[in-house]
């Protein structure tokens, strides 16, 4: 109890809390809320806050006469144990025989039912046959102790014994009480192997898990429109969702079937009125993906979500090139699906956790079937975290340069958990290996074609779209807590002003830029007007390529706008500006701005621009 008392102080000094919204009588959803980031999760990176969505159907009888307990479906992560357990506790005696269906299994999640085994002896935990064996795995599982611990393991209260398991292997129906009735599937993913969903018939609430969610800190059970969290929706799904784009494909047109009227995810508010609409959007948004002629095969497993996070990161970075990534965790992945993505991808991305000295068996054994059948004229890449020596790392990197494989970057070796800042640099490493496979792609073409020009370059409508001009700038961007603070720079000139009243701006940004990941809605940036004749040194300094990870302002001196973004003493003006609107196009992202503040630094001087004699590039 000593341990809760002092969650529950930690949880209220960061602000988390839990409300209960009822949803119609029998049914209520305790919703979880944050208005920071958590730890692990790449998604977070848009900084609004989150929510987990819990929901509770009460005792009752079925329509037999059959008593039937209370249901408790997807709890959350241990960082609302506190403000969670006060509310359930207020609506659920600890002599009730608690039923929790376990929508996808971490260890977050685990140390969370423990809690809950605790507080209510007779609980029985609902699971998928994947999630029951990693609740049997994880249940009596430490988690490694923070640096600078004398022991090896982190210090935790006893272990209440695993509850009972109800495992679901396919689709079922479960009666509840008050004439409710849902269908339990599972979801399995790369990601989240232990996945299930619920859908209540007489209401056609779907609750979905992960599978279109937003991180958004709102006390509204439902979105007020759909344009509200598109974004925040798109943004979820291209950091987790897109690199199991084909998975994510079965589950939707499994989903199509049903008589959905709401979809309640795991994380954000619900979308009553347009879920169909969201449906064809998680379509289209893999289409992409799965059209890619180069993919990525990226194997992994993780034990506490460490080596997960840097493969989240790897992916989005990697996705963001247009590259198809085929996610594969090795632990609940067949032989032959393994091979096939070692023979059919353009590189392999290994990672793997330490445990005990030692690499997980199902990473040992897809290591010898990548030995076995890769293909050496491929780019393979090691990635993995550990708590204290990290042999298994060194096993990997050792075994494939033995075998002769290239390295497409150097080995990624992480120390308990990856911070903000280290996680844009892995993703900055999966763009640059991206654009590398790309590049060589292109050179194959050429190769092909046998030197001539290319289509794009001689035809007359792109040589005139080339003739298009504009302002050849720099936008710069910091944000952040000093600390961990993340930056970007790029040079840009398909640059416009938009509108006199707010005055605004419209700037394109390629999807494959480093900077992009920070011009989200409500993000500042500075955009640094280069005067004519001096624009030389300031593209020196942006064109460069830089590696991932690299200061892009390292030797400058730099001023600041009032809000703190970077300004170029050389340029001719600048201008503070917050990010209000993204528009999808192509291959890039079109951001409409606002200007908050701006200067002339030179009024004699004029714009630099960018002449171009073609279209089909910069």
């Amino acid at each position: 109890m000593a341990v809760l008392a002092s969650e529950a102080r930690d949880a209220a000094a960061l602000g988390r809390r839990v409300i209960v919204l009822p949803i119609e009588p029998g049914l209520i959803c305790l919703r979880c809320l944050s208005p920071n980031r958590l730890r692990f999760e790449l998604e977070y990176g848009l900084e609004r806050g989150t929510s987990a969505n819990s929901f509770l159907f009460s005792e009752g009888v079925t329509p037999a006469g059959q008593a039937v307990p209370p249901v408790l479906l997807f709890p959350p992560g241990e960082s609302f144990a506190a403000p969670f357990l006060e509310q359930l506790q207020a609506l659920v005696p600890a002599t009730a025989a608690l039923k929790v269906v376990v929508g996808h299994v971490n260890p977050n999640r685990v140390a969370m039912l423990r809690h809950l085994a605790s507080h209510w002896p007779e609980l029985m935990l609902v699971a998928s046959n994947t999630g029951a064996k990693l609740l049997g795995e994880l249940w009596s599982q430490r988690k490694p102790a923070p640096p600078g611990s004398e022991t090896g393991e982190a210090p935790t209260p006893p272990v209440a014994p695993l509850p009972p398991m109800d495992v679901v292997k396919q689709e079922v129906g479960r009666q509840l009480g008050d004439g409710h009735r849902i269908t339990l599937l599972p979801t399995p993913t790369p990601r989240w192997p232990g996945g299930l969903m619920a859908f209540e018939e007489s209401t056609g609430l779907l609750m979905s898990g992960k599978f279109f969610s937003a991180h958004l800190c709102s006390e509204a059970f439902a979105e007020a429109n759909r344009s509200s969290t598109e974004e925040d929706r798109r943004y979820f799904y291209d950091c987790l969702m897109a690199p199991m784009a084909r998975q994510v494909e079965t589950v939707v047109e499994r989903l199509e079937e049903l008589d959905i009227r709401t979809i309640a995810p795991g994380h954000g508010p619900a979308i009553a009125d347009s879920w169909r609409s969201l449906l064809n959007d998680y379509r289209r948004w893999g289409e992409g993906q799965q059209r890619s002629k180069l993919s990525v095969a990226l194997l992994f497993a993780s034990a506490y979500g460490n080596t997960a996070a840097i493969a989240d990161g790897l992916a989005q970075g990697v996705s963001r090139t247009g590259v198809r990534v085929e996610s594969i965790n090795c632990e609940f992945s067949g032989a032959e699906q393994l091979l096939n993505a070692i023979r059919s991808c353009d590189a392999i991305l290994i990672g793997s956790p330490t445990l005990g000295g030692h690499a997980p068996t199902p990473i040992v054994s897809a290591l010898g079937t990548l030995l076995a059948e890769g293909n050496r004229s491929k780019p393979v890449g090691v990635f993995g975290s550990f708590g204290w020596s990290g042999e298994a790392l060194d096993l990997l990197e050792s075994k494939l340069r033995d075998g002769g494989f290239r390295f497409a970057f150097a080995p990624i070796k992480v120390k308990f958990s990856p911070d903000a800042t280290t996680l844009k640099t892995i993703e900055e490493t999966g763009t640059s290996l991206g654009r590398s496979l790309l590049a060589e792609q292109r050179k194959q073409q050429r190769r092909s074609a046998g030197g001539g020009l290319s289509e794009s370059r001689s035809n007359p409508a792109i040589q005139a779209l080339g003739r298009v001009l504009g302002s050849l700038c720099v936008l710069t961007t910091c944000k952040g807590e000093p600390e961990s603070r993340l930056s970007g720079a790029m040079v840009a000139s398909w640059v416009s002003q938009a509108s006199f009243a707010p005055p605004g701006l419209t700037v394109a940004v390629a999807k494959d830029r480093a900077v992009e990941a920070l011009l989200h809605i409500g993000d500042g940036f500075a955009l640094n007007v280069l005067a004519a004749g001096r624009e030389t040194g300031a593209m020196k300094q942006f064109l460069q390529p830089f590696a991932p990870g690299a200061d892009r302002f390292a030797g400058l001196e730099l001023g600041s706008t009032p809000a703190g973004q970077p300004i170029l003493p050389e340029g001719l003006a600048w201008l503070e500006c917050t990010v209000k609107q993204r528009m999808e196009c192509g291959d890039h992202w079109l951001i409409y701005a606002q200007v908050d503040a701006g200067g002339v630094l030179d009024a004699s001087g004029s714009t630099a621009v960018h002449q171009r004699r073609s279209g089909a590039n910069y």
